[in-house]
């Protein structure tokens, strides 16, 4: 796993073991994502979405603590994934991190508690599954419209962006910042250190 240039944000490249029959992938391990981040993954719920080509999911984010940390892997078909540094007071807030997430190279992404989490399907269909460290709970759900312009996230030109009724109501990063409803980066860094010294309760 490599870190990406936000704090929180890992990349996994897995070994393909292709054969004739196909491919086979350990898509997750928990010692190697221990190794690389410093703490377990506490698997509580698995997602998955499937999305026709132009599809925006996001930009979604959970209250922090315990927030909502995701395992993120496109199971098929190909997506632009998109990470949003949204923790107010955060050396990197407002930035970004992109990749592609595809069913070739296989890749996953972690993304840490407090930060926003989007994709864009690029493929006539798209696949995504997210393991969560946190049960979906709609009270602590927020979301940041994922085409506020200035966050100017690399979204495909020429395209019509689907979204989602929620999505496209959502309030803009400087809206989201007025209404106090962004996570402070202080909090999430205060849960991050629970993480790593083991202090947390199940």
């Amino acid at each position: 796993m490599q870190p990406l240039s936000i704090e929180g944000v890992w990349e996994f490249t897995p070994l393909l073991r292709p054969d004739d029959r196909g491919v086979f992938l350990e898509a997750f391990k928990q010692s190697t994502f221990a190794e690389a981040t410093g703490h377990a993954f506490d698997l509580q719920q698995m997602n998955i979405s499937v999305s026709r080509a132009g599809t925006v999911r996001g930009i979604h984010f959970a209250d922090v603590p315990p927030g909502q940390a995701k395992y993120v892997q496109c199971l098929s078909g190909l997506v632009l994934d998109v990470v949003v540094d949204i923790r107010v007071g955060s050396p990197t807030f407002g930035a970004w991190d992109a990749i592609e997430l595809d069913d070739v190279e296989r890749k996953g992404l972690y993304i840490a508690e407090g930060l926003g989490h989007a994709f864009c399907a690029l493929s006539d269909s798209a696949t995504v599954g997210y393991l969560c460290s946190e049960p979906f709970s709609p009270t602590r759900e927020h979301g940041v419209h994922p085409l506020d312009p200035t966050l100017n996230l690399p979204w495909p030109d020429g395209q019509n962006s689907l979204l989602s009724t929620k999505d496209a109501a959502a309030p803009s990063l400087a809206e989201a910042l007025a209404r106090d409803l962004l996570p402070k980066y202080d909090e999430c860094s205060a849960y991050y250190s629970s993480l790593l010294q083991g202090r947390l309760n199940p």
